[in-house]
């Protein structure tokens, strides 16, 4: 897979690399990145396969997007952040990327429960991509302007085609975390549900929820986000 495109923050004497989740891009992190410069971090975005400005692929799997993902981002940073699809890939750059400490913002971890499930999942999202600013307004209402507009740039670029990356996909149970972990659910996550978060939390996972936030979280209550994480750096 070709190189990825990357967006740099700062000068700092430590190193964060986020990675965003499906149908956005490096703008997801446009509160998150300039905060942690103000923390002191060089910080390091990812666009992953098929979306921002990163190339489209004739097909997509999983793992050769974690490959892509692993390659692009500097080895051993401070601090490495993920969402949704990206904290999946995240967990599986870990061995190569080795970072110092990990946050995962409501991992796709879970499988659907059946295949009618996974299929309105799949469709609902490929259905994005023919949003317009008004659909993501009223179907995003707790998000702040440059978010919808950032939403809206990253639906333009996307592939559907990387939904294909999940073909088959059986969830992903992650083993007791190395470094520090830190895991910032949505209010209710569909995707670590509470009896999971509690199983992840005895493991050895930090589990935090920010209350009543959708999916990505950073966008739907950003000072909820930024408590949690800042408190737990």
């Amino acid at each position: 897979m070709a190189q990825l495109h990357i967006e740099q923050w700062g000068d700092g004497d430590r190193t964060a690399v986020l990675v965003h989740g499906i149908t956005a891009d490096t703008n997801s992190w446009w509160r998150t990145a300039p905060e942690l410069v103000r923390q002191g971090y060089r910080v390091v975005a990812v666009d992953l396969p098929g979306h921002g400005r990163s190339p489209r692929s004739a097909a997509y799997d999983l793992d050769a997007m974690t490959d892509a993902v692993a390659e692009a981002l500097p080895e051993r940073p401070d601090l490495a952040v993920g969402h949704s699809l990206g904290a999946l890939l995240l967990a599986g750059a870990l061995p190569r990327l080795r970072p110092r400490r990990v946050v995962y913002v409501d991992p796709a971890w879970a499988a659907p429960p059946d295949e009618a499930t996974a299929k309105a999942m799949t469709d609902a999202l490929r259905a994005q991509k023919d949003w317009n600013s008004e659909r993501i307004r009223v179907s995003l209402p707790r998000w702040e302007l440059p978010a919808r507009e950032h939403k809206l740039t990253a639906l333009r670029r996307w592939d559907p085609a990387t939904l294909d990356a999940f073909d088959g996909f059986a969830g992903y149970d992650p083993p007791a975390p190395e470094e520090p972990s830190l895991i910032v659910l949505a209010d209710p996550s569909r995707n670590v549900p509470p009896p999971w978060a509690g199983r992840l939390s005895a493991r050895g996972f930090v589990v935090r929820v920010v209350p009543d936030t959708g999916h990505v979280v950073h966008n739907e209550d950003f000072d909820g986000f930024w408590a949690v994480l800042r408190e737990w750096l």
